[in-house]
């Protein structure tokens, strides 16, 4: 890979940390337009605790995963708000940031392969010849000189 795409990838992992890790604090605790319209009906306090009234959110559970270590957009154990939330987008962005970087590797490592039994074509290993008269020739002996030097 090119310096260039390096430093666009670099660029755009710190570009995601720095909104995930800060910028998110800032966000509206209330984003949701669902859990609005769920509390339509009922009474609420200061602390969004229905007190009254009849809606669709007195039904409502917590999910499966309400225990987990990264649940409601924090840190389990980390006291601070700001930090918890912070951290949560953090590991966030590295744990997709790997996932994706991952599968990328996969399928790169993965190549195709001809059904014809010549060599796969493409990637750093391309050791096939152009057919005569195709119109990419000259791309690859420019390209191949441009790799030797």
């Amino acid at each position: 890979m090119k310096n260039r795409s390096w430093a666009f990838l670099a660029g755009g992992l710190l570009v995601a940390l720095l909104l995930a890790g800060v910028v998110s604090n800032y966000a509206s605790s209330h984003p949701d337009g669902l859990d609005s319209s769920l509390l339509k009906g009922c009474t609420v306090d200061a602390d969004d605790n229905i007190v009254g009234g009849s809606c669709p959110a007195q039904q409502a559970r917590d999910h499966e995963l309400a225990d987990s270590p990264l649940a409601d957009y924090g840190v389990r154990g980390v006291r601070n708000s700001f930090v918890s939330t912070g951290l949560s987008g953090v590991l966030g962005v590295l744990v997709t940031f790997a996932i994706g970087a991952g599968g990328f590797w996969l399928l790169r490592r993965r190549g195709t392969t001809p059904t014809d039994g010549t060599t796969p074509t493409g990637g750093n290993g391309d050791t096939t010849t152009p057919a005569e008269g195709d119109p990419a020739t000259s791309d690859d002996v420019r390209r191949r000189a441009d790799a030797a030097s």
